[in-house]
């Protein structure tokens, strides 16, 4: 829903078939990190936006763990207007998204099974499923939203290779009477156990018992496979932690394992995959739905470009492109997820070596701290910069402050903005139509030693200069990103 709000705010007119006959009630995702929040500011409701409603429904907390360490990264200094972890469950924000679109009159089909689609030269066929019965679907473009056992992806061919799973982790919403003083707790001998506080005055509860490690990949999806009953889920706090925290009532449960995959490629032809489709992992740290929505952001701009006949060869097909851009983080979220397992889940003396090591590097604060909190908080990703452009081009712009507004709140899925960095704003080349908008604006103060900036609509810079560029050299750089690439519109990029 999320990849339809933003491409529909880029003005392509979108179709949400969805399987399941009603939203759930289950929440598997709870923590919304400080990037998500800023790609959602341009998913609008008049002036309110959803990361708005998302803050006003939600609970900031100002720190989160890594591998479930006791040690916090502290996110209360991250230049960026959400310096927290937002914790709200995925329910809240799909019915948020969908209210979104409804209020946009965009249709959400449910009840829809996708079970077959093919490429048909400027088309792709989708043979469905449903209530109405077997039919036929034709779409000029697809994008692949359907989780981890992906139609699409397997009607494709294209490859999920990863690691197998070794472990059977649970996770829960409930009532407890006696929470815990600290959300986290680990034990070399029995394993760890974990709560968080959810907006509805209930927990998430999850952890991992140590008995349920090292297991062959057959013996952890037989246990994957059972209902997690109240009964045990009580019998597994208490062998963790020697009490159930006075749990009272449970609202859903599950298992979870540390299976880890991800996409060969997520583009082929006119089908492109994102979220759990692409990448599956640990859900370690709240990243499997913020890094599912970053890649919608990232795709988002470039599919409504390349629709719109605007786009250059080097966002369809080039370095740039979002497989070029977004499969260099899938594979690093399967490294970093498939570290915390280790961290969290490696109960004996060496784990807990390795957990006390990198807790002391954690509380000192500094460069090790602020890498991880720029990872999972998705402010410090960034991509290759272009050949000749400023070394930060790739990076993403801070939400610097504007004469009348902040840069952030300029940016949509169909616009770039032309930041001056405190000085006057230069006049913004005019691109030949079909071609983006170009904003202009004058940013309250310097950024990085640069005066001019081009912003991509994800936030991301375009190119930079530390002088201002002479007149052909930005109507140049404009022009690369913002026209499509001579004769580049009538392929059908594979």
């Amino acid at each position: 829903m999320a990849t339809a709000a933003l491409l529909d705010a880029a003005g392509i007119a979108v179709d949400v078939l969805e399987q399941t006959e009603r939203p759930s009630d289950r929440s598997k995702a709870t923590t919304v990190h400080p990037r998500t929040l800023e790609v959602l500011r341009s998913v609008r409701s008049g002036s309110i936006s959803l990361a708005d409603r998302m803050v006003a429904a939600g609970t900031p907390l100002p720190a989160t763990h890594f591998g479930l360490l006791p040690e916090l990264l502290d996110y209360r200094n991250l230049d960026t207007p959400f310096p927290f972890v937002l914790m709200l469950p995925q329910a809240d924000t799909e019915a948020m998204l969908a209210a979104h679109l409804a209020a946009r009159g965009v249709p959400v089909s449910r009840g829809v099974r996708v079970d077959h689609i093919a490429g048909e030269g400027d088309a792709v066929r989708l043979s469905c499923g449903g209530p109405g019965g077997a039919h036929a679907r034709t779409a000029q473009w697809v994008v692949g939203a359907d989780g981890a056992r992906s139609t699409v992806r397997r009607a494709l061919g294209i490859g999920f290779p990863g690691t197998e799973p070794t472990l059977c982790g649970f996770i829960a919403d409930v009532e407890l009477d006696a929470p815990p003083a600290h959300p986290h707790l680990w034990n070399a001998a029995t394993g760890s156990l974990n709560a968080l506080p959810l907006p509805s005055g209930g927990f998430r509860v999850f952890g991992c018992a140590a008995r349920d490690t090292g297991l062959d990949p057959v013996a952890v999806r037989e246990r994957r496979a059972r209902p997690l009953a109240r009964g045990e889920l009580r019998e597994l706090m208490t062998a963790i932690a020697g009490t159930d925290w006075g749990l009272r009532k449970v609202i859903w449960s599950s298992r979870n394992t540390d299976v880890t995959r991800h996409v060969e490629r997520n583009r082929l032809g006119r089908v492109l995959l994102v979220g759990d489709a692409a990448h599956i992992h640990l859900p370690a740290g709240g990243q499997g739905m913020n890094v599912g929505i970053q890649d919608a952001a990232n795709l988002a701009w470039k599919l409504a470009a390349e629709i719109h006949g605007w786009a250059p060869t080097r966002v369809v097909t080039g370095a740039q492109s979002y497989q070029a851009e977004r499969l260099p983080i899938a594979r690093r979220l399967a490294d970093n997820t498939l570290a915390q397992a280790a961290i969290s889940m490696t109960f004996s003396p060496a784990g807990a070596a390795l957990r006390r090591l990198l807790g002391d590097l954690i509380a000192q604060g500094g460069d090790a701290a602020g890498g991880i909190a720029g990872w999972l908080s998705g402010l410090d990703v960034h991509y290759p910069p272009p050949g000749g452009a400023h070394p930060l081009a790739g990076h993403r712009v801070p939400d610097l402050s504007t004469e009348h507004s902040s840069l952030h709140a300029l940016l949509a899925p169909d616009r770039f903005v032309l930041a001056a960095f405190g000085g006057p704003v230069p006049e913004v080349p005019v691109s030949t139509a079909p071609a983006a908008t170009v904003v202009p604006a004058a940013t309250a103060k310097k950024w990085a030693g640069l005066t001019l900036g081009l912003v991509r609509p994800d936030g991301h810079l375009a190119d930079g200069w530390p002088r201002h560029p002479t007149p052909e050299t930005l109507r140049s750089a404009v022009a690369c990103w913002t026209q499509a690439t001579s004769n580049r519109q009538t392929r059908n990029p594979s």
